[in-house]
């Protein structure tokens, strides 16, 4: 998949305009999830995710073939947002993300990989429950490498932050759920998304 991405992504930059509906298709989901995490306005995602795309087609030229096309669209988007919720002064700065009830917030949804498996429904929302008493970055690194799958730099990539502070945030955030779930539901957690050595 990734090499994948990478590979439609040079077409695109090359102008080919059916990589870049397939770009558009392949990433259009997780934006628009990883969006609505920030602000209840789903138009306002799209719209920015749309805005963002005719940006990159309009520039492709200027744009670097050597990315991780996920992570790159997933900040490019987070940016973006940022930008517009400064504008029009509706939530505070994503440089308050800790304190900040207004930003980003992980709730129980179909898009969750352990509902879409089927893996257990009662064991799902427990966790869910759970992270929602986490610190807001943390909360944010859990749903990128849990819920998306993002290896640690492609977190460090969209959250603006080092790959040290990545590994850091997800230690404490696996420390505090300890703190809140069983450990049978923690390994369960684990053993679904990968051993606490991929993590670091």
């Amino acid at each position: 998949m990734f090499q994948q991405g990478c590979d439609l992504w040079k077409l695109f930059l090359a102008g080919d305009k059916v990589a870049f509906q397939q770009l558009i298709a392949q990433h259009f989901r997780h934006l628009v999830n990883y969006g609505t995490k920030f602000t209840d306005d789903k138009e306002l995602v799209k719209d920015t995710i749309q805005e963002l795309f005719i940006r990159f087609w309009e520039k492709r030229a200027n744009l670097s073939d050597d990315v991780n096309p996920r992570a790159y669209l997933t900040a490019s988007l987070r940016r973006a947002l940022h930008r517009k919720i400064q504008s029009v002064s509706r939530f505070q700065s994503f440089d308050d993300v800790e304190n900040s009830s207004d930003l980003f917030d992980m709730e129980l949804s179909v898009e969750s990989r352990i509902i879409e498996k089927e893996y257990g429904r009662n064991i799902a929302r427990a966790i869910a429950q759970n992270m929602e008493e986490l610190p807001k970055r943390q909360k944010e690194v859990v749903y990128l490498k849990f819920f998306q799958e993002m290896s640690r730099d492609e977190i460090s990539e969209v959250m603006g932050i080092s790959a040290q502070t990545v590994s850091n945030l997800l230690q404490m955030a696996l420390k505090n759920l300890r703190t809140r779930i069983s450990k049978d539901l923690l390994v369960y957690l684990l053993l679904i998304f990968g051993n606490k050595r991929n993590l670091a």
